[in-house]
């Protein structure tokens, strides 16, 4: 970031101005909700960037209420004036990183160069420590791990994690072509993700034949990357724009009508690619066309017919992922598709629109906010009382998994992906 530029250049400054601090966004805020305090509200935060950029507090004082915030932008639909909090939110990140950096230890900055450039974006570094866990988890090195304490050494957020990580399998990915039809409704590039085809690449599978089986020519090249969300989010702005530049020049060279994704969080990055570009910049209108074809799964199923085969006896309730909700604005989709499964009993989840505390990695470096967010959550799944939890991100599946072990209910609800009962009603493995 140029360092003569003022702070009220480097935070959305002017945006601060159109928060007429009504409360209408309080009751949809989940860190204000569960923790009553004004410095961690939408309209609190928008205020502190604004004094912020006045110099009349200083960047640390801003900190802790950025930092706690989950960017779920629950407050975004609920705002009468149209408030662009998740740009107010993401300058406030960039300068609060900024000002970290000059203060980081080398420890900090080793781990964080490892994580960010050497493991998200890298595939062969992502398969090697995928390899390692599958290794780990075959051995049955988990289970005595746990019953030997040795987990212990691990913080409380990685402990808990632990317990509850998926069966990992890795492969490489090929550039592959489904298609069951001699004329396709739809041309689709899927895109696959990191963290998403590391531990649940299994629904990636899944979705690409659902959507062949719909009557799609289902596209995956190797040349895509990690979506760049989790740098974007962390302040790490660099490496995102380098990481979309990527993805778009990758997809650009096919003609798909539609860039799918079964990943709330990576499709909410990639709706706003632009944002990450200067709108003179030559690479804000190819990251805008991009970002035009990319469509979260469900949105695309629920417009096709899906070859329904079985009767899923059994009761639902869906977790919405807030960035699928609010970002992509995918809300009645997930639930279409649930309805329409002969057999299912569907019961909606007070206050489902609320945020599990999962967001990208705030339930690891906030584990005891994150927690109590979650236990109000399975406070209201325990009322519904289903048998199945349906989501659509592997961040709120993952927490939703921890949300049932917590509350010891392994033996009575299942954690599923919306793509996981959509293939068991449709007979796809």
């Amino acid at each position: 970031m140029d360092k003569t530029m003022t702070l009220k250049d480097k935070l959305a400054y002017n945006e601060t101005f159109n928060c007429v601090q009504c409360g209408y966004c309080l009751p949809s805020c989940p860190t204000y909700v569960t923790f009553g305090k004004e410095t961690h509200s939408p309209r609190g935060r928008i205020n502190l960037v604004k004094m912020a950029a006045e110099g009349r507090i200083s960047l640390d004082e801003l900190a802790e209420p950025i930092e706690l915030c989950l960017g779920c932008r629950a407050c975004e639909p609920a705002c009468p004036t149209n408030v662009q909090y998740g740009r107010i939110l993401e300058s406030a990140v960039d300068v609060l990183a900024e000002h970290r950096r000059e203060k980081q230890s080398f420890k900090e900055k080793v781990t964080r160069k490892l994580l960010f450039d050497q493991l998200l974006p890298n595939k062969n570094s992502l398969r090697f420590a995928g390899s390692g866990l599958q290794l780990y988890q075959k051995l049955k090195m988990d289970e005595f791990s746990r019953k030997a304490r040795l987990t212990h050494i691990l913080p409380k957020s990685m402990r808990e994690l632990e317990k509850i990580t998926p069966k990992v399998k890795v492969e490489k990915r090929k550039n592959t072509t489904i298609n069951h039809s001699p004329t396709p409704a739809y041309r689709i590039g899927y895109f696959v993700g990191c963290i998403m085809d590391t531990f649940f690449k299994r629904i990636n599978d899944l979705s690409m034949k659902l959507l062949a089986a719909a009557g799609c020519e289902v596209v995956l090249i190797e040349e895509q990357t990690c979506c760049g969300a989790l740098h974007h989010h962390s302040g790490e702005k660099k490496q995102a724009i380098s990481l979309a530049k990527k993805n778009i020049a990758a997809f650009e060279k096919h003609q798909f009508d539609y860039v799918i994704n079964s990943i709330g969080g990576c499709g909410a990055a990639m709706v706003e690619y632009h944002h990450l570009f200067h709108p003179e910049d030559e690479w804000y209108q190819r990251a805008k066309q991009f970002s035009d074809k990319c469509k979260d799964v469900s949105f695309l199923l629920d417009q096709l017919e899906l070859p329904f085969k079985k009767e899923v006896q059994t009761t639902v309730s869906y977790q919405p992922s807030c960035h699928l909700k609010n970002v992509q604005k995918v809300v009645d989709e997930p639930i279409h598709l649930i309805k329409k499964i002969l057999g299912i009993s569907y019961q909606p989840i007070k206050d489902m629109d609320r945020c599990c505390g999962s967001a990208g990695i705030y339930n690891i470096i906030h584990f005891d906010e994150s927690m109590e967010m979650l236990d109000q959550k399975m406070g209201n799944i325990r009322k519904a009382s289903p048998e199945i939890i349906v989501t659509t991100n592997p961040g709120c599946h993952l927490q939703m998994l921890m949300g049932v072990k917590r509350e010891g209910l392994e033996e009575k609800m299942r954690v599923v992906h919306l793509i996981e009962l959509l293939a068991e009603a449709c007979e796809i493995n």
